[in-house]
Order: structure tokens, then C-alpha cells, then sequence
């Protein structure tokens, strides 16, 4: 079936570069992409894989359209990232309607301007309904008093974001284009350009079409999907597209609440699937961190901050894992509303407890995608502390390497010398001698924060002499045998071997001269080890 009017044709993603041989020296693209698609509809409010579960349906629907391969391609990784401009406008969309731009995100995605009567509807009964009883009705006038004026401005950003974002991240203009015009309508209703018909980007109609049978599918009637779709048929979304979806509805949503839905997504993915070269990944992974600092501006630069200070900080083995970590380790902020992080004033416990949760997202997300699982654990230890306090997991120090430790400190430090809507930036020096205390109570690791000292700029403090000249290893087995644990329940404190745990005891007790528990407890107390 060929369309009508078909619009410009562009290239498919990463044409240029990306498509090489599948082989150790690259990744997947899309399976990297799959990370920004899982914060994507957290920021937007949606259930996890609702954009997998698009790109599936878009790379289906353009093919029984019978668009060329390149089409196909920019419709599948379009409909991936159609919402990844969602942090565009979140800290405005907080303030102005009641602090949860995720719950408006969230309904903002299912009203349909199109359909005057439901639109109307669908406001009164969602609008606010994130914040107390008393602040709704005020929110829902405020809403239908700046819609017109604010959501254009909105949409300009939120296109500008993903157009940026996309052909950073190795897409595409064709796929830059057609995230641009996510916020489009075919009835020339949409923000920011109120583009009509085939003036929005082919791709991005398909996507349209995608993302209104997905949030309108049911598991187990497809014919919802299909009610859905032919309801905005001519407002929303291209007729003819529609009218290709309800030839084939029972195909377009087959699979998608079965099994794993993003090994369904990847081999959904249209043509030969696109790589990207193992060196270009801290490149992307830069742009996943903008994305997540653009939550917030008092986050701006955040991740790329704590990125260079944990690699110069950790060395060169291990500065490249690191960096990537690092630079992901706040994706799961943009579940957390703004409303919590804009905050001027003390979180609320309920507030707390998802800003504790926000490390757990950024973990699910990356172990989710086998292109970046491997950073996962590490780059969701950014708030765990040395005494077992700190948060996602409550970690003790036995569970945290160099590298968790050193990225602990890069990030305190990176936060504490930036502003926060509660407190001003704390200067350098101010920022050195808190990161230390945070080190004498045993919250950070001595080691690590004077590494990110070093990193810095600031200069060198001289460590204190360690008691007969103990290392930091030797002390923590000191403190753990002090305490009456046995070599293998040190081991397991440690994750070492009971043999390496011997190795440092027989060290302790030649430098201490002590040969007992209980001499070696007196021994800590005597000099201050024992926390």
C-alpha cells in the first residue's frame, strides 16, 4: 500500500557509521537506546517498556505500509524516543500545576484536544489530581487559562531536546525530524509548529499511531487498540496510517504483554540493526547524562562534573568504567517529580523515600539493557556509605570497591559545590573540610575523597600515620576480628577469601604485637579504630 502523500525521505540511523560488523569491538545501538526509552517513561509517567512496546508496533505498522527499509528504521527508533523531550519542561510544568510533572505527563499523553467534549472531560476528572483536594480546582483553571500560551513554548522545547538528543546519540535527521514532531497533529492542532498532514515527518505518524494503540491496548482485546486509534482518525493521526492499522490490528499488538518485550523490540528493529563502535559509548553515555541533569536546573552538569572528577580520581585501570558509571548514575532522577527536587524547603518522609528509590531506577534501567548492565551495580552505589546508611541498598563497607567509593565522594563533592534550592553552593574549601568530616565518621572512605581532593585541584592533605603502620585493609579486618567474627565471617563481611583474611590477621597481629581477640579489640579502642 503506498501512502498518498508521502513525505521527504531521510536516511536511516546511523547509516553513516553505526552499521558495522556485529562483533566485541561494538554494542547494539538500540539495546543502548533501550536505557533512555526505560527513563523516558518514567519521566513521563507510563509503565516501564511502554516505548519498546511502540517501537515494536511502529516498526510493524510501516512495514504492512509498505514503507522503504530507511522509513521503517527512522519509525522504530522514533517511536523508541518520542517522549524523550519529557524533561524539556518538567521543573516549569511542577511549579505552575501543583509539583508532579510526572502525573501531568502522564495524563498529558492520553488528552485529545481534538475531541473538545472528552478533552473538557478527561481535565476536570485528572487535572491535579496529584495535589490536595483544595489545590485542584485552582490547577485546573490555571491549566485551561495557560494551555494555549504555555504548551506551544513547551513543545518548542521539549523539540528542541529531542532533536538534540537524538542525533547525539548516533541517529539520524530523519530520526531527529521525527522526534521533533512527537507533539504534532495531523489536524495541524499540535504544538509547537501546528504542522498538518504530511507536513509532520512520515516517521513520526507512524509513531503517533504506535503510542495511541499501545496506551490504548488491553492484554487480551486488541480490538481496544484498535478503538483507540480510530477515534483521533483524522484529528490526532493520519487517516490513511489508521486505516492500514485496523487491516492488521490483532498483528500490530501480538506479543507485546508476553515474554521479554525488549528482545521483542530488538527483533522488531527493522534492516541490518545499527552499532556503535565500543569507543564511541562514553559519548553516549554523556548524552544520557545531559538528559538527566536537564530534570532539574540546579542538577545542570551534575553528571559530567562527578564523571571527570571519578576518573581522575580512581586512575587509569579503571578510569573509563568508571566515567561511564558515573555518567549514568543519575538516570533514575527523572522518576522522582520536581516537585521534590526544586524543593526550597525539608522533604516530607513520603518525599524522601522516592528520592531514596531514585538509585534503584537507575540500576533497573541499566540492568535491563544488556549494552550497559554492566555498570549497573556500580552506578547505583553513588549514595551507599561506608557505615551501611546510606541508600538505595544500605551497603556496608565490605560491599563497596574503590570505584563505588570513589564515585560516593565525586558525587558529594560535585553536589555540595553547586547551589540546591534549599542551600547555596559550598565553596571549595568548605566542600573539602565537610567531605572529610563525612571520611572521620566513617560515612566516606579516606582514601577516595582525598583522591577526588586531588582531582579537584585542592591540595594534598597529609594522611595520618596509621597506628604501626596498619594499612586501611588491615584496619577494617582489625575492627571486624575485634568484634569476635571468625576469619570465614570476615571474609563474607569483606568479600574475600578466608585465606586473605589470614594474610591480613597474621600482618595485624606481628604489627600490634598482639596476639588475642581481646588484645587486638583493646588494641582499636586504644587507638581510635574502632569506627
Amino acid at each position: 500500500m503506498t501512502h498518498p502523500q508521502r513525505g521527504l525521505r531521510h536516511g536511516a540511523p546511523g547509516a553513516d557509521s553505526a552499521r558495522v560488523s556485529g562483533d566485541s569491538a561494538s554494542v547494539r545501538l538500540a539495546e543502548a537506546l533501550a536505557a533512555l526509552s526505560l527513563a523516558t517513561d518514567l519521566g513521563n509517567g507510563l509503565a516501564l517498556e511502554t516505548s519498546l512496546r511502540e517501537a515494536i508496533v511502529a516498526a510493524r505498522l510501516a512495514e504492512r505500509a509498505d514503507l522503504t527499509i530507511g522509513e521503517r528504521t527512522e519509525a522504530f527508533y522514533v517511536a523508541l524516543l518520542i517522549s524523550i523531550g519529557c524533561v524539556a519542561h518538567a521543573h516549569e510544568n511542577a511549579a505552575l500545576l501543583g509539583g508532579d510533572d510526572i502525573a501531568f505527563e502522564s495524563l498529558w499523553h492520553r488528552l485529545d484536544p481534538g475531541r473538545p467534549g472528552e478533552f473538557a472531560k478527561d481535565v476536570l476528572a485528572g487535572m491535579g489530581a496529584w495535589a490536595p483536594p483544595l489545590q485542584r480546582p485552582r490547577i485546573v483553571v490555571r491549566f485551561l487559562r495557560i494551555a494555549p500560551k504555555v504548551a506551544p513554548y513547551a513543545g518548542r522545547a521539549a523539540c528542541e531536546v529531542s532533536s538534540s538528543l537524538a542525533s547525539r546519540v548516533g541517529l539520524s535527521d530523519g530520526v531527529a525530524r521525527g522526534v521533533a514532531d512527537a507533539q504534532e497533529r495531523f489536524d495541524g492542532r499540535g504544538v509547537p509548529s501546528g504542522l498538518r498532514g504530511a507536513a509532520i515527518a512520515l516517521p513520526a505518524r507512524v509513531a503517533h499511531v504506535a503510542k495511541v494503540a499501545v496506551l490504548g491496548h488491553r492484554p487480551g482485546n486488541p480490538r481496544a487498540a484498535l478503538q483507540a486509534v480510530t477515534q483521533r482518525r483524522g484529528g490526532h493521526l493520519d487517516p490513511w496510517l489508521v486505516d492500514v492499522a485496523g487491516g492488521c490490528v490483532d498483528e500490530l499488538v501480538a506479543g507485546l504483554d508476553e515474554g521479554d518485550v525488549l528482545a521483542l523490540a530488538l527483533e522488531a528493529e527493522p534492516g541490518v540493526p545499527a552499532r556503535l563502535p565500543v569507543d564511541e559509548l562514553e559519548s553516549l553515555a554523556l548524552a544520557l547524562a545531559d538528559f538527566a541533569d536537564l530534570k532539574s536546573p540546579w542538577t545542570l552538569g551534575h553528571s559530567s562534573r562527578t564523571a571527570d572528577l571519578a576518573a581522575a580520581a580512581v586512575g587509569d585501570g579503571a578510569a573509563a568504567t568508571v566515567a561511564i558509571a558515573a555518567l549514568l548514575h543519575d538516570l533514575g532522577r527523572v522518576s522522582v517529580p520536581n516537585g521534590i527536587w526544586d524543593k526550597p524547603t525539608a522533604l516530607s518522609s513520603g518525599e524522601w523515600e522516592r528520592v531514596r528509590l531514585h538509585p534503584h531506577w537507575t540500576q533497573r534501567i541499566l540492568a535491563r539493557t544488556p549494552a550497559l548492565a554492566s555498570t549497573a551495580a556500580l552506578a547505583a552505589t553513588d549514595h551507599e556509605r561506608l557505615d551501611g546508611i546510606g541508600y538505595h541498598r544500605g551497603l556496608e563497607a565490605g560491599s563497596l570497591g574503590r570505584e563505588a567509593r570513589v564515585l560516593a565522594a565525586a558525587d558529594a563533592y560535585a553536589a555540595m559545590t553547586s547551589p540546591r534550592p534549599y542551600r547555596p553552593a559550598r565553596t571549595a574549601g568548605e566542600a573539602a573540610d565537610e567531605l572529610r568530616g563525612e571520611a572521620s565518621n566513617g560515612r566516606l572512605c579516606t582514601d577516595a575523597v582525598e583522591a577526588v581532593l586531588d582531582a579537584a585541584g585542592h591540595p594534598p592533605r597529609r594522611r595520618p600515620e596509621r597506628p604501626h603502620g596498619l594499612t586501611e585493609r588491615e584496619i577494617e579486618v582489625l575492627r571486624l576480628a575485634a568484634r569476635g567474627l571468625t576469619n570465614k565471617q570476615i571474609a563474607a563481611d569483606l568479600v574475600v577469601s578466608p585465606r586473605t583474611v589470614q594474610h591480613h590477621l597474621a600482618h595485624v597481629y606481628e604489627k600490634t604485637g598482639r596476639r588475642t581477640r581481646a588484645g587486638a579489640a583493646l588494641f582499636a579502642m586504644e587507638h581510635g579504630l574502632t569506627r
